[in-house]
C-alpha cells in the first residue's frame, strides 16, 4: 500500500466521522441545542372564551366587515343591496346587549329571539369622487331600522338564588350597508404598485 492511498483512506474515513458525528448531534435530542424560545415553548391552553372571540372576530371580518365594488348605477341597479341578515342583526345585538354570565351557578343570561324586523330607512349615493386604489366611485348608502324582539331570562344563583325574567324585550338597532359604484365604464384594472 502506498502513502498516498493510505492518506486517502484516512481522509475518507475521517470525514464520513465527522458527518456521521455532525448528523447525529443535530438529529433528535442528542447533542448541540440551538436557539430556543425558552418558556414560551410550552403551549397554553386556550380558553374557550378567548377562542370564541377570536373566531367570531375573523367570521366578522370576513363576512361583514368588507365593503363590495359594484358596476357602474344604471336604472334597473340603483336600488340598495339586500337587507342584513338575520345572523348580522344578532350579532349587532351581541355587540349592544351582550350575554353575561361567564361563570355557571352565578349569573347565566340566555336570550330566545321572537322575530326580527328590517325596514330601509334611508337610501341615496354620493357624487363621485377618487378613493385610492379603487379610483372613481359613487358611495351608495343602506340604512336600516332592525328590530329585534326577544324573551331574556338570567338565572342568578348566588348570593340570592332568583332569576329575572323580561317576556317582552325589545331592542332596535341601526345598520348600514354601504357599497362602491365604480363611475363610467369599461374594466377595471388593479393600480401599479
Amino acid at each position: 500500500m502506498t502513502h498516498k492511498s493510505m492518506t486517502y483512506k484516512l481522509y475518507t474515513i475521517g470525514c464520513v466521522g465527522v458527518l456521521s458525528l455532525a448528523l447525529a448531534a443535530t438529529s433528535g435530542c442528542i447533542g448541540m441545542t440551538g436557539p430556543t424560545l425558552g418558556i414560551a415553548s410550552i403551549p397554553a391552553p386556550v380558553l374557550p372564551f378567548h377562542q370564541q372571540m377570536a373566531e367570531d372576530h375573523a367570521f366578522e371580518e370576513l363576512r361583514y366587515n368588507k365593503v363590495a365594488i359594484l358596476p357602474p348605477i344604471t336604472e334597473d341597479n340603483h336600488i340598495a343591496l339586500d337587507p342584513p341578515s338575520d345572523d348580522e342583526v344578532i350579532r349587532a345585538l351581541e355587540r349592544v346587549r351582550p350575554l353575561g354570565g361567564a361563570v355557571p351557578g352565578l349569573e347565566v343570561t340566555m336570550r330566545n329571539i321572537k322575530g326580527i324586523t328590517k325596514e330601509l330607512i334611508a337610501d341615496y349615493v354620493d357624487p363621485p369622487r377618487v378613493v385610492p386604489l379603487i379610483g372613481p366611485v359613487q358611495v351608495h348608502h343602506a340604512h336600516y331600522k332592525c328590530t329585534v324582539y326577544f324573551e331574556e331570562i338570567t338565572h342568578v344563583g348566588w348570593p340570592i338564588p332568583h332569576q329575572i325574567k323580561v317576556e317582552d324585550g325589545i331592542e332596535v338597532l341601526y345598520i348600514d350597508k354601504d357599497h362602491f359604484h365604480r363611475v363610467g365604464g369599461g374594466e377595471v384594472h388593479a393600480p401599479m404598485m
